[in-house]
């Protein structure tokens, strides 16, 4: 998978705190710059800024003296205040930011993306077709830094405008963001004022007159003093100019006229277009950042350098930016601090498989070169691999990933319809990923891609908004593929994406045939006009002879409702198709979605069929599960900032055609994978109600072999842990579960009766969270089945304070737990304060005699238990006899089961012990698993020659046959 972006524009707007998006978190903070900034900072640097990488300077931070000019008392108070005020500003972290951890600071992660010096000719080249190819730098011009963009230029002549252009995603407002920080910490000491302004705050504006000074004292108040003092600035002020593309900006002199008065008022967009002329302040420092499609509107004159921003097109940037985000001190910390952080050898790890397949998997290196899908894929691997927040799904996380690249952002702002970019988007490369999807394909031509951009398409305005997108927007979405044997043909840059976007196509009701179109229009309007006709001719039919025209008109009200249902079965055909790809059988990559998710970024990928055989089909398993979390009142929140509202009426109407599928499909007994994918689709869809009905009918979770991690723990324990009925059963065996993920999974172990957690590396640690359950009022066990993990004497020491204050366990089996002479012997001292228990499973513990005798004499007194199992313990021949003999001198006592043998006939419990070894062979030791077995082979024949019954010499036969098959299994001779 490819994936990420640094710091996107629109997230620049939120503020510190919680979790919760406040109102203004949702609005650009460019935006915000209209509000006073009245703030005072401490005077001391923030602590994440004291180390700092990537400085525009390269060099560590300069003196705070500004030379001549503000060397006043007031006037050096009012800058350092608008330090402080800018400083504070941007170095709040948006919402989506702040799930890596409450220390985490943008300027200790940053990165520089590639900046690539261009000339006026390469900007009025025609584009190539789809505009999807890469530059690399020319030869002779190197990449720019910052502290060189204005510098002069190869003539020698001074740089006061600098042009940086680029697509979405390539880092823009990270650029500016850092710039200013950089100068707010005196390591741009070239300019000793800077201005920034948003553009999109300018053209919120409109037409009203406000002169240059009302301009800058509105947004930054401490600067009031000093507004005098900006004409003799003359190169070391600067001014900032971010996303340029959302002003019209008319050079020519009749449209807008020359003015050179800082004080004077004018419509904003004239004084940018003045002081871009260097008609105001000429000797101010420009930089301007935009589109590529809005570069033109500057007439090249005026601007003295050209920078094209590349992104990440080094590989060993994109792993730069992946070690310094992934090595975060609390990147593996949950909300708030809960949770346990992932270890230092943990992000190692990571970054370490991450780096692996940047290199070796070229076609994800690709999609790294946009910064922002590098902090996607972070966003992703935190989303897996460390506590999840509450509340985040992977949804939300595209969601906010699309937030924060396209929030606030039009198509062209030169456009009287002023459509949403994202808006457009949707339209488009939607038609294309559903496309895709319902045909099973993931690789494009440029015909395909051709179709479903210029489809519908009339007019010259249309066709304008193409070209923007093109030009500003299509590289985002897709990227030419690598890959051998696919060159020449186009992918989406992130995998997911293409699903995500399939579902927001179908979400939003953009997927109609020419009959739903049609008659949608004629329903309405017949709808509408129906009602009126018939009431007329209800009338002229009382005075003439017409009685039949109002009955035909009567059935003009029916035609909405009959083209409602003809809808209606349009959207449960979708919901069937969906659900449908969600149970689909898979033999060649039937990993749950997560895991598939998190291989496509690690390179950690499955059991791939033999090169010369037929590939199998495309998997779009995140399909329904997207389509399940675009449905939920957060991403549609989200969405309707975007330009792309979901209707509640069309989001209800789709959830019932989900479930009514889901209440057929979701019945049937699915494998651990896809029974996970399941839950995963009601954990992205967020309604508690919805779950609860459709999972009524689940009694039984088995997700045994499914790696629990801590999201998925997160999923199971949101969507099962609140409902009503009991489960019959929870088999989580095999799931390389710790005690985090049981102590998130408690509220699902509180409704399970039977309880499976075998082969789990459980240690002593985990015991705590297994006592607790066990005292918990609610608890409801009967069966817990805790074999082969390394509890020890330690653990059981903690499982026996659960044993006493329980009154629902019944069977508990600790086989092959290393509880030794000391495990069985605080079991035989505490046995007696539990009064339910009847079946008590310890062989394979490595006790010895004493110890197994005391367990035995203590499971006699028990009045409950009725089956104590004690064998392949480290008895010896006499202790194994004084076993059976103390079960049989008793009436109504506990069975022991030390053997396969009960005196000379077969033991009616063979068949579970030679089971367990047979289930188990590969896990145990295979040496000390053989010794037990000749051992009991040795018994199996002992009783047969002392026996002179033909039937029980018969089974006692049958019996030595079934361990010699597994002695052979483990190597042995089997004679």
């Amino acid at each position: 998978m490819r994936w990420g972006r640094y710091l996107p524009r629109a997230s620049w707007g939120s503020g510190l705190g919680g979790a919760h998006q406040s109102a203004d978190e949702r609005i650009p903070f460019l935006i915000h710059w209209s509000w006073p900034l009245k703030g005072k900072l401490p005077l001391g640097l923030p602590s994440a800024f004291v180390h700092h990488r990537g400085s525009s300077t390269g060099s560590s931070p300069t003196s705070r003296s500004r030379g001549k000019l503000f060397q006043g008392i007031s006037a050096s108070e009012a800058v350092e205040c608008h330090r402080r005020n800018l400083a504070e500003w941007f170095s709040r972290l948006p919402r989506e930011e702040r799930q890596f951890g409450p220390t985490f600071a943008l300027d200790t992660v940053h990165v520089d993306p590639v900046i690539r010096e261009s000339t006026p000719d390469e900007l009025l080249r025609p584009p190539a077709q789809l505009a999807l190819e890469h530059q690399h730098p020319t030869a002779g011009l190197p990449p720019l830094s910052l502290s060189q963009l204005f510098d002069p230029d190869a003539c020698g002549r001074r740089v006061q405008t600098v042009v940086l252009y680029g697509t979405v995603g390539t880092g823009k407002s990270t650029l500016v963001r850092k710039m200013v920080l950089d100068w707010c910490y005196g390591r741009l000491p070239a300019f000793e004022l800077l201005v920034p302004f948003s553009c999109e705050d300018l053209s919120s504006l409109g037409s009203a007159p406000a002169s240059l000074c009302q301009l800058v004292a509105q947004r930054y108040t401490s600067l009031k003093e000093i507004l005098p003092l900006m004409a003799a600035a003359g190169s070391r002020l600067l001014f900032v100019l971010h996303g340029l593309e959302r002003l019209n900006l008319d050079f020519r002199l009749a449209g807008t006229g020359l003015c050179s008065d800082p004080e004077k008022p004018e419509a904003p967009a004239a004084i940018i277009v003045n002081l871009l002329r260097k008609y105001m302040l000429p000797e101010a420092s420009i930089l301007v950042t935009t589109r590529p499609s809005a570069v033109g509107r500057i007439p090249s004159k005026y601007v003295g350098r050209y920078g094209e921003i590349c992104g990440f097109s080094d590989t060993n940037l994109q792993k730069l930016y992946f070690q310094l985000r992934l090595n975060q001190p609390d990147c593996g910390t949950g909300a708030g601090g809960a949770g346990i952080s992932a270890t230092l050898a943990q992000r190692d790890s990571l970054v370490e498989m991450l780096s692996r397949n940047l290199e070796g998997h070229h076609q994800i290196a690709a999609a790294c070169f946009l910064p922002s899908y590098c902090w996607l894929v972070c966003a992703t691997l935190h989303f897996l691999h460390a506590p999840t927040p509450p509340g985040q799904t992977l949804t939300s996380i595209y969601t906010s990933f699309l937030r924060l690249n396209f929030s606030g952002e039009t198509l062209d702002s030169t456009d009287p319809s002023n459509l949403s970019l994202m808006a457009y988007a949707a339209r488009t490369m939607g038609k294309l990923a559903y496309e895709g999807v319902s045909s099973r394909k993931t690789y494009f031509s440029e015909d395909d891609v051709r179709g479903c951009l210029e489809a519908g398409l009339k007019t010259e305005e249309e066709f304008q908004l193409l070209h923007v997108f093109r030009r500003d927007a299509l590289r985002f979405f897709l990227a030419p593929c690598v890959e051998p044997g696919h060159q020449g043909t186009f992918v989406f840059t992130v995998p997911a994406m293409q699903e995500y976007l399939a579902a927001l196509y179908i979400v939003l009701g953009l997927r109609k045939t020419t009959f739903q179109r049609v008659g949608k229009e004629v329903a309405e309007l017949v709808g509408r006009v129906g009602e009126d006709v018939s009431l007329v001719l209800g009338i002229v039919a009382k005075l003439l002879p017409l009685r039949a025209l109002p009955l035909l008109f009567n059935l003009l009200k029916v035609v909405p409702r009959v083209f409602g249902r003809v809808v209606g079965k349009s959207r449960e055909a979708v919901a069937q198709a969906m659900v449908l790809e969600m149970f689909r059988e898979e033999d060649y990559y039937n990993d749950d979605v997560l895991d598939q998710m998190g291989a496509s970024i690690l390179g950690v990928e499955g059991p791939r069929r033999h090169p010369d055989e037929p590939p199998e089909d495309e998997v779009f398993e995140l399909f329904p599960m997207f389509m399940g979390g675009l449905l939920s009142a957060q991403n549609r929140a989200v969405l309707a900032q975007l330009g792309c509202p979901i209707k509640t009426l069309d989001a209800l109407e789709n959830a019932q055609a989900i479930k009514k599928k889901l209440g057929k499909l979701g019945r049937q007994v699915l494998p651990p994978s896809e029974l996970l994918d399941h839950l995963f689709f009601h954990y992205e869809f967020q309604n508690q109600r919805f779950s609860a009905e459709v999972l009524s009918s689940l009694r039984q979770l088995n997700l045994a072999g499914v790696r629990m991690t801590p999201v998925k723990c997160t999923v199971v324990a949101a969507v099962l842990g609140s409902g009503r009925h009991a489960l019959d059963e929870v088999n989580l065996a095999s799931c390389q579960l710790d005690p985090a993920g049981l102590h998130t999974l408690m509220p699902v172990f509180l409704r399970a009766r039977k309880l499976g957690l075998q082969l789990n590396s459980l240690g002593p640690e985990a015991c705590s969270a297994l006592r607790d359950l066990l005292l918990h009022d609610q608890c409801q066990i009967t069966t817990l089945r805790l074999s082969n993990n390394p509890l020890t004497a330690a653990g059981v020491a903690q499982l026996v304070e659960g044993l006493a204050g329980n009154s629902s366990l019944t069977h508990l089996s600790l086989l092959h737990t290393g509880l030794g002479d000391e495990g069985l012997q605080l079991l035989a001292a505490q046995l007696d304060r539990n009064r339910q228990l009847q079946e008590l499973n310890v062989a394979y513990n490595g006790a010895g005699d004493r110890a197994a005798l005391a367990l035995a004499q203590a499971a006699r007194d028990h009045p409950s238990l009725e089956l104590l199992h004690l064998y392949f313990n480290e008895l010896s021949s006499e202790g194994r006899q004084a076993l059976r003999d103390l079960g049989g001198t008793v009436k109504g006592g506990a069975r022991v089961v030390v053997s396969l043998t009960e005196g000379t006939a077969v033991s009616e419990y063979w068949s579970v012990i030679l089971s367990e070894v047979q289930r188990n062979l590969n896990s145990w030791d295979r040496g000390r698993v053989r010794r037990h077995l000749d051992l009991l082979l040795r018994d199996l024949e002992d009783s047969r020659g002392a026996t002179l019954n033909p039937w029980r010499k018969a089974q006692l036969l049958r019996v030595e046959g079934e361990v010699r098959v597994l002695l052979e299994q483990l190597g042995g001779s089997g004679t």
